[in-house]
């Protein structure tokens, strides 16, 4: 049935009239699709039939319509409200809902420890000019250990310890340098894969991407299938920094990790600073920290330290300048560029920051313990 003009006003007072009468939401809601329903409603039929009325006749008559669906519309959300009002107000007056409990607590989330000491770590290098990067936790065996200087056999191998997968794939790239330029090798050549036992084959991969000079930082995951102790664990987290540069030297790097330890500590912790072995360096050293449990005696009331095993010291990181056979894997000409490199790990820096004894109860999930850190 066609509606007129002059009955749009007053079909609107008549829907008016029976939504301040509805009983409740379901009655409301009836009346909604019945009056402004996108397919059946009385208004949208009303303006389906614009078309077919003279063109003098439609502005007038689609602003009459609309006028219809916006007084029908705030008569639906005055009813709503009142309905929704009176609705809270037996719930209340019948004891549903109680104003005189306690608001339940919100527990609001924080940082985990290592999470924490992450952010800290790229903080400080990036202030320094290291840029914080990321890289894969499934490795090949090329970037992992030959490129580093380890190659098959190497005895170096036997300390890391390392998680194989089971399972062999064509590694798709492993630049060298030939004459002034880089070249593709041992590409279709099949390589183990292993989860990575160190953060460093980002070294390789970064330098293969990028030329001097190169700061980096790259904090992740890496796994040893090794037993656990106070100050170890199978899966850790470890953080790398590399730099390549004209003329950087041992000087630079012990400048760089001095730096890092007293922006870090302040100046309470005592740092050493000796000589090492890591094949993909050359010289190499390692930095260490006074032990926070026994004050670097290397003993407590109990006994023997657990913590930094009676030495009084727990090592932080590795480093060295990289090996030049590091370089020249990746075209980089070692008369000209030199590099600095240095790994640690983030839970040894988390258990001094915060005074916990043992690297486990970070992954115990023991939320009292790591609430109170």
């Amino acid at each position: 049935m066609t509606i007129a003009l002059s009955d749009l006003a007053d079909l609107a007072a008549t829907a008016e009239r029976e939504i301040a009468a509805a009983a409740d939401e379901a009655a409301l809601d009836a009346l909604r699709v019945r009056y402004v329903g996108r397919r059946e409603g009385e208004i949208t039929k009303a303006l389906k039939t614009l078309p077919s009325l003279p063109a003098d006749q439609r502005p007038a008559f689609g602003a009459a319509a609309n006028a219809a669906r916006e007084r029908i519309e705030a008569a639906l959300e005055r009813r709503g409200a009142d309905l929704r009002e009176a609705a809270l107000a037996r719930d209340i007056a019948g004891g549903a809902v109680d104003l005189t409990l306690p608001p339940r607590r919100v527990r609001v989330g924080r940082y985990h420890p290592i999470s924490r000491t992450i952010r800290e770590i790229t903080r400080i290098f990036a202030g320094m000019g290291f840029e914080a990067i990321e890289g894969p936790e499934v490795e090949w065996d090329y970037y992992n250990f030959e490129a580093l200087n380890i190659p098959p056999g190497h005895p170096a191998r036997d300390k890391f310890s390392t998680l194989w997968v089971n399972a062999e794939g064509t590694m798709e790239v492993a630049l060298a340098a030939t004459g002034s330029g880089r070249t593709i090798v041992d590409a279709g050549r099949k390589q183990p894969m292993l989860l990575r036992t160190h953060t460093s084959p980002m070294q390789i991969r970064v330098m293969e991407q990028r030329r001097p000079p190169v700061r980096v930082v790259v904090p992740g995951r890496c796994y040893r299938f090794e037993a656990t102790d106070a100050t170890h664990e199978s899966v850790f987290f470890q953080y790398e920094g590399l730099a390549i540069d004209e003329q950087l030297s041992m000087a630079d790097l012990k400048g760089v990790l001095y730096s890092f330890a007293r922006q870090l500590f302040g100046g309470e912790r005592r740092v050493r600073f000796r000589p090492d072995y890591f094949p993909f360096t050359e010289p190499s050293a390692e930095i260490a920290f006074d032990c926070f449990v026994c004050e670097g005696s290397g003993t407590t009331d109990a006994g023997r330290c657990a913590t930094c095993g009676g030495s009084g010291w727990i090592e932080a990181a590795g480093c060295g300048m990289v090996h030049p056979e590091a370089l020249r894997r990746v075209g980089y000409d070692p008369a000209k560029v030199q590099g600095f490199a240095f790994g640690g790990g983030v839970e040894r820096l988390a258990m001094l920051l915060t005074g916990t004894p043992d690297i486990r109860l970070f992954h115990q999930n023991d939320l009292r313990y790591l609430e109170s850190l």
